[in-house]
C-alpha cells in the first residue's frame, strides 16, 4: 500500500522526505597527537620514548608533560627556562652568562609510582644538570629536595655521572652510581640521550640509552615516595640543558 502511494506521488511530482540519519562524527577524523611518535635520540631507528628498551605500549598509555610550545603545567624562574619550539624542547640555563645557583623547573602535579621517559643533552662550558623525581621545593630558596637522576660530568669532565642517583639537598650524596665503563661509553656528548626512570614503591631504576645504570632500593621508610618532577640546570659556567619528549605513565 505504501509503495503504491509513493508511486502515485512520484507520478504527480511529489517526493517523500529522506531520513537524515545520525550526524557525521567529524571528531573521528581528527589528527592523532603528534607527541605519540617522538623522534629517536639519534634521529632514526628506535623511538626515543622507548628509551632503548624492548618495544612496548608506553607511547600510547603515557601522557606528555610538555606541549612543545609553552611551559603550561610547570613552574619556575622564566629567566632561566625557555621553550625552543622548532626543536620542541625546554632549555634550562644560558650560554652568555654564569649560572649563580641551581635552578629547577617543577611540574605543578605530583607523582608517586610512575615511569618517566625523556631526552636530554648539554651545551656549553658547564657540565651538569639532572631530573628530579619525588621532590619538593624548599621554601624561600631556588633549591629542591629529593632524588635526582643525574646528567653530565664531574671532576672537570673526567667522570660521567649520567644515570647516577643523587639525593639533592637532603642526604647530599650519590645513592647509586653506574660503573665507570657503563657510564663513560654510553653517552653521546654532542647529541640527545634517552633517559628512563621507573619509581615503584621503594625501588628506583634508571636507564640511559637503553642500558640500566641504577637499581636502587630505599631502606629509609621516612623518605617520601611522591613529589614533583623537575628539570635542573646546575650552577657554574655558562650552560644550557635541553630536554624534550617528556612523557610519564603513572603506575
Amino acid at each position: 500500500m505504501i509503495r503504491s502511494i509513493s508511486l502515485l506521488l512520484c507520478l504527480i511530482g511529489i517526493s517523500l522526505p529522506v531520513s537524515a540519519g545520525p550526524p557525521l562524527n567529524t571528531d573521528s577524523a581528527a589528527k592523532p597527537d603528534s607527541a605519540a611518535k617522538p623522534e629517536s635520540a639519534g634521529g632514526s631507528g628506535t623511538s626515543a620514548q622507548d628509551a632503548g628498551s624492548a618495544k612496548d605500549d608506553f607511547d600510547f598509555k603515557s601522557r606528555s608533560l610538555f606541549d612543545g610550545e609553552t611551559l603550561r603545567g610547570w613552574e619556575g624562574n622564566a629567566y632561566w627556562f625557555r621553550v625552543e619550539t622548532e626543536q620542541g624542547a625546554i632549555v634550562a640555563g644560558r650560554l652568555e652568562e654564569k649560572i649563580p645557583h641551581n635552578e629547577f623547573l617543577c611540574t605543578t602535579s605530583r607523582f608517586g609510582d610512575f615511569e618517566l621517559r625523556l631526552e636530554a643533552k648539554l651545551v656549553g662550558e658547564g657540565s651538569n644538570a639532572g631530573v628530579q623525581i619525588r621532590s619538593e621545593r624548599i621554601p624561600g630558596e631556588t633549591e629542591v629536595r629529593g632524588y635526582q637522576a643525574d646528567i653530565g660530568w664531574v671532576q672537570q669532565g673526567k667522570l660521567s655521572v649520567w644515570g647516577a642517583l643523587y639525593d639533592e639537598s637532603r642526604r647530599r650524596k650519590f645513592l647509586a652510581q653506574p660503573t665507570a665503563d657503563v657510564s663513560q661509553d654510553l653517552v653521546k656528548k654532542d647529541g640527545w640521550n634517552a633517559m628512563r626512570v621507573i619509581c615503584e614503591g621503594p625501588r628506583i631504576q634508571i636507564f640511559v640509552n637503553g642500558k640500566q645504570t641504577v637499581d636502587y632500593t630505599e631502606t629509609d621508610d621516612s623518605i617520601q615516595r611522591d613529589g614533583v618532577i623537575a628539570l635542573q640546570v646546575h650552577s657554574g659556567p655558562p650552560l644550557e640543558a635541553w630536554y624534550r619528549n617528556i612523557r610519564v605513565l603513572s603506575r
